[in-house]
């Protein structure tokens, strides 16, 4: 579970479609183990694509288990208790993502945008500013 946070920060740079991964982000995603490696693949890719839609949203954060663990199958994950931060205020996201074997890259990927999670809440599910 530290993995995850700790390599977040690295993962953010990348901004393309279909998640093409440099040579820098490969290296760190092939020290993850296999599941945490989905997670990552598929949590970065929800945060290109939010932000290149004309939603408004700026995310700097996913997380695909706050509200409810994430469904993994062996090359994809179903997050429907997501979550992701932007500009401040965390927001409801569910998605499904598909990878390919190696979880490096993903193939597939459709979300949905929920409501605003309410600031009394944070606490609880562990968020922050």
């Amino acid at each position: 579970m530290l993995q995850r946070g700790a390599l977040l920060l690295a993962f953010t740079a990348i901004s393309s479609s279909a998640f093409a991964v440099d040579a820098s982000i490969k290296k760190q995603l092939e020290k993850l183990d296999p599941e945490t490696r989905l997670e990552q693949s598929c949590d970065t890719e929800a945060m290109s694509r939010i932000s290149k839609d004309k939603t408004g949203f700026k995310p700097d954060k996913v997380i695909a288990y706050t509200f409810k663990d994430p469904v993994k199958t062996a090359n994809s994950m179903t997050a429907p208790g997501a979550v992701f931060r932007s500009k401040g205020d965390w927001y409801h996201l569910s998605y499904t993502c598909v990878t390919g074997p190696q979880h490096m890259n993903v193939r597939d990927l459709t979300y949905k945008i929920g409501d605003k999670v309410p600031r009394q809440e944070w606490q609880q599910h562990y968020l922050y500013d």
